[in-house]
């Protein structure tokens, strides 16, 4: 798979526009956007970015397996995945994978899933021992996502290296550090951690209970989650905390048609702040007073898909709003009347397949993959 490599995953979190950027309600929206969902430009210009990427890409190059996921994932929501070469994709991806040299280095810290991308591999040192030289929870997520979409059989995998390795990175509190030297630990990393041993079936990689106490800590009074205890409720945080609820079995889905009279968290409260989010345009809003932006009609969408709760919103307005994102050329940009960009592209998409377009794979929210990919049907 030809790139010139990718974006920072950042699950459900975008870097807000900064002060003297335009608003989106300061840009002309485009003369004449299309009135439909035009699947064919999608499938072209994600055929492009599957054989080459711009060289925009270039400052994203440390999450390569990113930029995989979102092509090879999309290609499949657009039902275009005879243009990916499976096997090709498949040896590729596994060759991201660090290996521990014996069991017993699967105690020493360090963390046995995939790198992010070739510059994430360093090699030995003069002793022949390897320094920093571990996975990223994010990279690993990515690159079971695109195995389970190109149909390899994830039974094959050393799944032992990954599980037993990533249990080092769950910290007391319950969350989980992406990679074993030290960085941010917040719902973002539990998501992963999460769907990872999802994906394997096997949860002996996390403790469930101190995770789940971790994720209720981070849901704020207005009833959305943080992305950390004590954080602004967000979009993203939100997608986080409750598809891993999901994920790990603490939620049933569709929680408003059950009966039950309480849940691990506050639905009413949370289902209040899901629908604030969309706003007067149709769109959707990652955080109170901030402008709408494609990628969380998914981000949002799909908390109240899994709470059963998307029958509630302006279906016709969100369509409205997402088709004035839509580039003429393909593919779908932040805000209206700007460029498009592989992230927003594929939120786009996925949200489209919540609102059940034609053309498109019906979405397994929880993963935020297609159905067929989630259960293995190819």
């Amino acid at each position: 798979m030809a790139t010139r490599d990718s974006p920072d995953f950042n699950v459900g979190v975008e870097e807000e526009e900064e002060e003297g950027t335009p608003s989106p309600s300061s840009i002309s929206p485009p003369s004449s956007p299309l009135s439909y969902f035009d699947r064919d430009r999608h499938v072209a210009f994600f055929e492009m970015l599957y054989n080459l990427m711009p060289y925009h890409y270039q400052s994203q190059e440390i999450n390569r397996l990113t930029l995989a996921f979102f092509t090879v994932s999309g290609l499949h929501l657009l039902q275009a995945l005879d243009r990916v070469d499976k096997d090709r994709v498949a040896n590729w991806v596994l060759s991201f994978q660090a290996h521990p040299r014996s069991r017993a280095e699967l105690k020493n810290g360090q963390f046995y899933g995939f790198h992010g991308s070739r510059t994430s591999q360093f090699p030995l040192n003069e002793n022949g021992v390897s320094v920093h030289n571990a996975g990223h929870l994010a990279s690993t997520y990515c690159a079971l996502a695109i195995l389970k979409t190109v149909g390899f059989n994830l039974l094959t995998i050393d799944k032992e290296s990954i599980l037993i390795s990533m249990r080092n990175l769950q910290q007391p509190d319950g969350s989980f550090m992406p990679l074993h030297i030290g960085a941010e630990t917040d719902l973002r990393f539990v998501y992963c951690a999460a769907a990872i041993c999802f994906m394997l079936e096997d949860w002996s990689g996390m403790d469930k209970e101190k995770a789940k106490d971790y994720i209720l800590s981070c849901q704020s009074y207005d009833g959305g989650f943080g992305l950390m205890p004590g954080l602004e409720s967000h979009g993203g945080g939100t997608y986080c905390a409750v598809a891993s609820l999901r994920l790990m079995g603490y939620i049933e889905d569709d929680l408003l048609s059950k009966n039950a009279t309480s849940f691990v968290v506050n639905v009413p409260l949370l289902l209040d702040w899901c629908m604030q989010r969309q706003a007067i345009d149709g769109g959707f809003q990652g955080r109170a007073n901030k402008y709408s932006d494609t990628c969380y009609a998914f981000w949002v969408g799909a908390v109240l898909k899994i709470l059963g709760g998307y029958k509630l919103i302006d279906k016709i307005a969100l369509r409205r709003f997402l088709l004035t994102c839509q580039y003429e050329f393909g593919g779908f940009s932040k805000y209206p009347s700007e460029l498009p960009d592989l992230y927003h592209s594929y939120y786009g998409f996925t949200a489209f397949s919540l609102l059940e377009e034609s053309g498109l794979n019906p979405l397994c929210t929880e993963l935020g993959m297609t159905d067929l990919a989630a259960l293995g049907i190819l």
